[in-house]
Parts: structure tokens; sequence; C-alpha cells
């Protein structure tokens, strides 16, 4: 009997889109569904990755985050704890579900990949690192953070701390490297550039 990924599918993202606290701006539906999922598609092509290793990344990228439901912190364990209740239920072997945990496991920051299947995963998590809609995202982020934390951050602290979380980031796929390293340069250029200017003006 054959997984069946189209409700394991539907299962994460209907809880998702339904049970995710709005808080969530940047950890939200749209991060799983819109972000996360299709560029684990996109570099298991990429890399070549087919058939039941695929299906295994897929399954991981929609959740990957499904712990955020229960709790904010060490949301990757809750994760791995729905993962194994429920995808028995959708006709996961064993096999299957401990590739899946491990891919789970792997995307706790920081980052710590133990297969190439969890590099891709990994790169997939921190594609928005390479493409153009980094900076409205990036703010999510900052919205998301600030509630959590419960404090206002100021705007340097947030330029400063990205700036060097990007400065020190590598993406581990080769695939993710050529689909996304040019682009990440180019928004920590904009982000030392942002950085730079508001320095500027608080020395003026």
């Amino acid at each position: 009997m054959s997984a069946d990924y189209e409700r394991a599918k539907q299962y994460a993202l209907d809880r998702l889109a339904s049970e995710l606290s709005p808080w969530l701006t940047y950890h939200s539906l749209r991060h799983t569904r819109d972000d996360v999922l299709p560029a684990a598609i996109r570099l298991a092509h990429e890399a070549g990755v087919a058939d039941d290793a695929r299906l295994c990344l897929a399954t991981a990228a929609l959740y990957h985050d499904i712990g955020f439901l229960y709790t904010y912190e060490e949301h990757e364990a809750q994760g791995i704890v729905v993962a194994r209740a429920v995808l028995p239920g959708f006709d996961y072997s064993a096999e299957q579900l401990a590739t899946i945990v491990e891919l789970i496991a792997a995307t706790k920051m920081p980052q710590r990949p133990t297969s190439p299947l969890a590099e891709l995963l990994c790169d997939a998590d921190l594609d928005v690192l390479g493409r153009e809609d980094f900076w409205p995202i990036n703010r999510q982020l900052l919205d998301e953070t600030q509630h959590y934390q419960g404090r206002c951050i100021d705007e340097a602290e947030w330029l400063e701390g990205q700036t060097r979380f990007l400065a020190e980031h590598h993406f581990f796929s080769p695939a993710a490297r050529r689909l996304r390293d040019s682009g990440k340069q180019r928004n920590l250029a904009k982000m030392q550039y942002a950085l730079a200017a508001l320095n500027g003006v608080a020395h003026q």
C-alpha cells in the first residue's frame, strides 16, 4: 500500500489554515504552502531526487512547522509528534516516517542537516533569503518576533542581526546555491545599505 500524499497534504494545510495563531505573520500558512513546499519540490527536481525520497521531502516540508499549532519554542519537536501520530493513518511506512522525522528535525535553527535530502529541506525553509520578495517577508518576521519576544525591536538592532544572519548563512545543497546564492548576495547588499543609511542618519 502506498502513502496517500494528497490526504496527508490536505490534513496539514487544513490545520495550518484553521489553527495557526494570527500572530504568526512569518510562520504562516503561506510560508509552508507557498514558500517551503514549492521550494522543496523545485530543489528536488534540480537535484534529481525522485520517487520515495521526493515524497518524503514534500511531506516533511508540509509538516516542518505544524508544531507551531502547539508551541513557538521547540516547534520542530512538536511537529515530529504530529507527524508520528497522523502519517501512519495515511499509509506512510515506518521507513518513510523515520526519514520525515529526520528532515523535520534538521530544520531546527541553527540548521544541522544530516543527509543530502535534509540539506534540501533546510535550503527550502530559507529559500526566501535569495528571493526578490525577501524584504517584505523579513518585515513579517520582525512583526512576529516582536510579538513573541514581547518587546519592540529597534530598527538598527533588527538590521544588524539580520545582516549578520545573511552574511553567515550558506545554502547546503548545490541546487540551492545555483538558484539562490546571487539573490541572497543582492539582499545582503540591500540590508547593509539600509543599515549604513540608518547609522549615517543617527550620527548626523
